[in-house]
């Protein structure tokens, strides 16, 4: 392979693709937390964009080392999207019906642990993209990846900075709609990596 505007296009499209997920999750983080800081916004994508470099990466270095322990857990990757994101978004829907707390106490905050489950969540998909990237020498794949981690870095801002714009307007309501948008991304991960 070489350095041609096909690969940087090809690079670009592919963070776009991998980036949608993180994307519908940032703009369920900023739904649930109006009042978010600019620095904790660059914090959530950077976590959204390391995790979408690092797992094209690993999945590269499965190819070239252990590509049939990668194949058996590769299957597994629907149901691994599908428990986190339901997880945490069914945690968002139960403190968004409640209630009571949230308005005493605020929006609930986006915590360091959950942040990561989603980090997982919505790039754990991109580690098949691993294989796609396979005849790249190491380099190639990493300027690929860093190509989707920045993609990503932009298209989460811009999912923060919407989430935050109406989450305000939304007040209560947007726990309850970022929770249902969490698991209807972890049923879309399931069924169209399982059935399609």
């Amino acid at each position: 392979m070489e350095w041609t505007f096909v690969f940087f296009f090809n690079s670009i499209l592919l963070g776009a693709g991998l980036a949608m997920d993180a994307f519908s999750v940032s703009l369920a983080n900023g739904l649930n937390e109006p009042k978010m800081k600019a620095g904790k916004m660059s914090a959530i994508a950077g976590v959204f964009a390391g995790f979408q470099f690092l797992m094209p990466m690993l999945g590269w270095i499965c190819v070239h080392t252990i590509v049939e322990v990668f194949n058996s857990f590769e299957s597994l990757i629907p149901w691994i999207a599908l428990g986190l994101l339901g997880f945490i978004g069914g945690k968002m829907l139960i403190e968004g019906i409640k209630g009571g707390e949230e308005e005493e106490d605020g929006p609930k905050k986006t915590t360091l642990g959950t942040l990561m489950l989603q980090g997982v969540a919505t790039s754990i998909d991109a580690l098949s993209v691993g294989f796609t990237i396979a005849e790249y020498n190491w380099f190639m794949a990493f300027v690929c990846s860093l190509i989707i981690a920045v993609v990503t870095f932009g298209i989460c801002t811009v999912g923060l900075i919407l989430g935050k714009k109406f989450g305000t307007k939304l007040s209560g309501k947007a726990s309850i709609l970022g929770g249902a948008i969490l698991i209807f991304i972890g049923i879309e991960i399931f069924v169209s990596n399982v059935f399609f």
